[in-house]
Parts: structure tokens; sequence; C-alpha cells
């Protein structure tokens, strides 16, 4: 590091310099070249910080509840017929058509069984035109006609049971909708009740929440709900609120469910299983709000940067409360109404260290 100073004299009434210094600065980095400013010369004024005014604010007053997501239409489609499964023709995430084929399984048994229940049918049939023919010529009695009625009855009975079992070893969508799991692979054996796919319908909705019984009074006055998703941050209002009419007998709580407007899972990206929160509207109250982008976070440290009538920042703690709709936060305590809060964190940190 090397310094150089130079002096100069000048008439009066022109502006002086007292020192120029020019220091090249060796780092790890790379050179780092700086230049003092004349003696005297004004200082750059900081840019005005965009800010919002602190103000209170008519809200909804809710009773908040954890809440899980789960579609309206959903089915877990099980094996009814002993087979190997031939094929799987669909996957999770899949968009499926009602009456598409889903799974194949092999029901060369249920198929054999058919044949032969067509057989018998058809025994019982012509059995049952001859003892007619001969009833007819008084060769035998009635009873022997009920009893060949009786055993055609029996076989039409087993040919369509034993049709509709072969039917079973196609595997096919009941509604449209999304492929959620799939629960069995090719190859592997399926048997009577065990599940193979599972699937959803996106367009319609609903979160389900379970609520203490101390508050089912004052749910049950709600006439209103909102739903949060804290992971995006997205707000959406019930279209209608369902309380079940039982209440579970070991953890004492009733379950409520909040369906979410028609198509508006689809367009925010909602699915089955997501975390909610179901917020039910009990009235109204004033509280002071500002942007949850305002707030700073460090550890356990929640403040906001304050802006005086000077325009200087200044960092100062605060207390939260809940998050509400539309991107705010309440504030407890450490801000009053009318106060100046900085929009942009960053900034009025970068401009506070500035001015120290």
């Amino acid at each position: 590091m090397f310094m150089k100073t130079r002096y100069h004299s000048r008439s009066a009434g022109s502006s002086v310099w007292t020192a120029l210094i020019f220091t090249l600065l060796a780092s790890s980095t790379g050179w780092v070249w700086a230049q003092a400013v004349p003696t005297g010369a004004p200082a750059t004024s900081a840019t005005a910080l965009a800010t919002t005014t602190a103000a209170l604010r008519e809200v909804a007053q809710t009773y908040p509840a954890e809440a899980v997501v789960e579609a309206v239409k959903q089915a877990t489609l099980a094996a009814q017929v002993t087979g190997r499964i031939l094929e799987v023709r669909v996957d999770a995430g899949d968009q499926v058509k009602a009456g598409q084929v889903l799974l194949r399984i092999d029901a060369r048994e249920a198929a054999e069984g058919l044949a032969a229940a067509r057989a018998q049918l058809g025994n019982a049939q012509a059995n049952l035109q001859r003892v007619k023919n001969l009833v007819a010529q008084k060769f035998v009695s009635q009873a022997a006609l009920d009893k060949a009625e009786a055993d055609y009855q029996t076989a039409a009975a087993n040919a369509a049971q034993a049709s509709a079992t072969s039917g079973h070893a196609l595997i096919v969508a009941p509604f449209a909708g999304v492929v959620a799991q799939r629960l069995a692979e090719a190859g592997e054996m399926a048997n009577p009740g065990r599940p193979l796919i599972s699937l959803f319908e996106p367009k319609d909705m609903r979160v389900v929440a379970s609520i203490p019984q101390y508050q089912l009074a004052a749910v049950r006055q709600a006439q209103q709900g909102q739903i949060e998703f804290p992971g995006n941050g997205q707000w959406l209002d019930a279209r209608r609120i369902e309380i079940l009419p039982t209440v579970d007998a070991s953890s004492h709580t009733v379950r409520v469910r909040l369906y979410l407007p028609v198509d508006a899972a689809a367009a925010g990206g909602i699915v089955p299983g997501l975390f909610a929160r179901a917020h039910f509207v009990t009235g109204t109250a004033r509280k002071l709000l500002v942007p949850a982008s305002t707030i700073v976070r460090r550890g356990e440290l929640t403040a906001l940067y304050v802006v005086t009538v000077q325009g200087q920042p200044r960092l100062r703690q605060v207390r939260l409360g809940e998050v509400q709709a539309g991107g705010q936060i309440e504030v407890l305590a450490g801000l009053s109404a009318g106060e100046k809060v900085a929009l942009d964190p960053l900034k009025a940190s970068f401009q506070a260290s500035q001015s120290r």
C-alpha cells in the first residue's frame, strides 16, 4: 500500500481541495480503488423510502383451526376377482376420463366359470321345454314342471353372476379425475378387496378441521368462513360450512368441513393432504395492521423499520398477532397508528447503516 498527498494553493473565492488520496488495497478478491471526496462538498441525500402508514382497520374476528385438504369426490378402487395383474395403464398424476380402463386382471378362471354357467343355463332351458311338453301330454305331474322352472331360474342367476364376475377383470375409472396413487404393479396377485388405484376429482375440494366441543357453539353461529394456506399465503372464502352431527368420543372434537370455491383448487395448485387453516368468522374487531412483507425476523426477534419525520429508518422491535387476509399482519405492541413503516426492509437497513 502506498499513499501520495499533494497540496495546492489557490486564490480566495476558489474551491480548496484539502486532500487527494489514491489508495490501492490488495485483497483476496482483487484491487479496490478509493478516492476521497473534496472537503466541504454537500452530502448526497438518500433515496426516499417507500412507506405505508400503520392504521387501525376493521377486520373479521375469527376462530382459527388447523385443517387438511381433501377431495369431495375420491375413491379407492379394489379388486373383486382373484387373478394376476396383467397390465397397469396409468400412474400417479395421470388425468383419466370416466369409464377409462386403468388396470387389467387375468380372469381366465372367471371366463371358464362363465362358460360353464352358460352351458348349465342352456341345459336347464332345454329341460324346461321338454317338461312343459310332457305336462301338456299329461305324462308328468305339475311338480316336475315347477322343479324344471326352478332349475332354469337358478341356472340363469348363476350365468348372470359369472358374467358380472368376468367383467370385474377390467378396473375402470368411475368418474373423471386424477390418479392419486397406484397401489399395485403388473405381475402381482390381486385378491378381492385389495386396493389397487386411488383417484380424486380436482375441481371440487374442501378442508376438514377438528373443533373442540367447547367452541362448537361459536362455530355454529359463524355465518362465514375463510381458508388460509400458509404455504403460499393464499386466502379463500368458503362457499359453505358443514358441521358433522357427531362428536368424537376419544378426542371430544367435532369435524367441520369448509368447501372451497369451485375450480379454485385447480387454479391455485391445491391438492388433497395439503395443510390449511380454517378461520370461522365470529364478529369484527379493529386491529393495527401492516403488510407482512415489512417484518424483519432475526432469530426470535420480530421488528420493522419505522421512518422518522426526518426520513431516517429506525429498527424497532414489535410483537405480532395473527396473520390476516390480504397479506396483512396484526401488530400488538411496539407500533402506533399513524407511524410510517418502510415497505422494503432491505433498503431501509442499508440506509440506516449509512446514516450512522
